[in-house]
């Protein structure tokens, strides 16, 4: 795979063809240049159905026998998931698919015509150009596990948008009907005794008509048997009856709580059976089972890492996978002017968030990245304040994940410390 501007500009000779796409829902266009840039044929307009991606294989070979060229290459924006089925066709055919970035399309679409129009034929000959030119990169399309691997994260990652949005109406809920449910009766509402009570939908004028007694036998039959007992039931009657709850609605209050739980419960199922199903696919692939051996790193921080990454192989260095999250630093200077540097974020923001919410629970729990983050905030050569420390940790993780992936190599306190660092744990002893 090409990985600098001169190989990418080297992979386009004489004998290739060009292609530039501009994605669509339901047509796409293409346009053709040669290696100077000159177009060739006329623009092709295609739907994305079988019929239109065969249209456009053969448009790609009746262009290749009139300008005698042998090779192509097909450049695309990411433009969400509609260029995906397209990038598939593309490459069990053997066609070389690679991505340019809408923002290079976005600024370099006037130097055709110094005009700011925007329609679909243009962008095609503008995406074209720049793949001529070599400002292109090539996209890595998961195969195999690792493509099972990211839709599974996929679908967790909704699942959890879905039982943060269940969360947020059952406290709504509680604020209008039971607001003394949580913190007077309860510490949370999610424990065990209160998930019981809130399953069972009753309202406080439920409960203020109930001995103590109904609601220890009530909680024993859901088999809770510590923590709460006849003192707990006690209390929740006694706030019950003087709850400030509303007390019109009654009947519908009851069916929202009813169906607000059978969701909360029915997306708790989903993602416990369905991170199962992740961890038995990191169990498929090498190097994840050393990377959740690392001291307080997660499931779903090893599988989120290897689902937004995929096959470790493909890279020959973890700051190839630094950049991809856009950790990779950047500045803006000119003559004496020394701009701050600054991470580029040029890159995948999922990637990156994964990244640092896996690096703030490693320096609150793991020996090594604790050790690391103070040296960071207190050394005297460019002390870096907390959240720079964490953003400089991100590459730290990036570096032990790709060595223990790529050597199938067992998690080193002292390795991960570096040898810069390793004095610090004899002091620190």
């Amino acid at each position: 795979m090409a990985r600098n501007v001169n190989a990418k500009i080297q992979r386009i000779t004489e004998g290739t063809l060009v292609v530039g796409i501009d994605i669509a829902k339901h047509t796409h266009v293409a346009r053709s240049v040669d290696w100077r840039g000159i177009e060739l044929g006329k623009p092709l307009a295609f739907e994305n159905t079988r019929t239109g991606l065969e249209g456009l294989e053969q448009w790609l070979e009746e262009l290749k026998r009139s300008h005698t060229k042998n090779d192509v290459v097909i450049g695309m924006e990411p433009t969400g998931h509609y260029w995906m089925a397209l990038a598939q066709y593309l490459q069990q055919r053997g066609i070389q698919v690679v991505h340019v970035n809408p923002s290079h399309v976005k600024k370099s679409k006037e130097l055709d015509d110094n005009s700011p129009t925007k329609n679909d034929v243009k962008d095609a000959l503008t995406i074209a150009r720049l793949v001529k030119d070599g400002r292109y990169a090539e996209p890595i399309i998961p195969l195999g596990v690792h493509a099972e691997l990211r839709t599974g994260m996929n679908q967790r990652e909704r699942l959890m948008e879905d039982l943060q949005r269940v969360t947020g109406r059952i406290h709504n809920w509680l604020d209008r009907f039971f607001p003394e449910f949580v913190p007077t009766v309860f510490k949370d509402w999610n424990g065990k005794a209160a998930l019981a009570l809130l399953r069972k939908a009753w309202l406080p004028v439920d409960i203020s008509n109930m001995e103590p007694e109904q609601v220890v036998h009530m909680w024993r039959e859901a088999d809770i048997k510590r923590g709460v007992g006849l003192k707990a039931a006690k209390k929740l009657v006694s706030v019950a009856q003087k709850s400030i709850g509303l007390r019109q609605g009654l009947t519908m209050a009851r069916q929202e709580l009813q169906i607000l739980m059978s969701q909360y419960d029915l997306i708790g199922q989903q993602l416990t059976q369905l991170e199962g199903q992740i961890a038995e696919l990191l169990a498929e692939i090498p190097g994840a089972t050393q990377m959740l051996g690392i001291p307080g790193l997660g499931l779903s921080t090893v599988a989120g890492f290897l689902a937004e990454v995929g096959d470790l192989s493909l890279f020959t260095s973890w700051h190839q996978i630094r950049k991809l999250a856009g950790l990779n630093l950047k500045e803006d200077s000119s003559g004496m002017h020394k701009g701050q540097t600054v991470i580029s974020k040029r890159g995948r923001s999922r990637l990156r968030a994964l990244l640092y919410r896996g690096v703030f629970f490693l320096v609150a729990t793991n020996p090594e990245f604790k050790l690391l983050h103070q040296h960071f905030k207190t050394r005297v050569d460019n002390p870096l304040k907390p959240k720079q420390s964490l953003v400089a940790l991100c590459g730290k993780l990036i570096r032990i994940l790709f060595t223990m992936g790529t050597r199938h190599v067992d998690y080193d306190p002292i390795r991960a410390l570096g040898p810069a660092y390793r004095r610090l744990t004899n002091q620190a002893a």
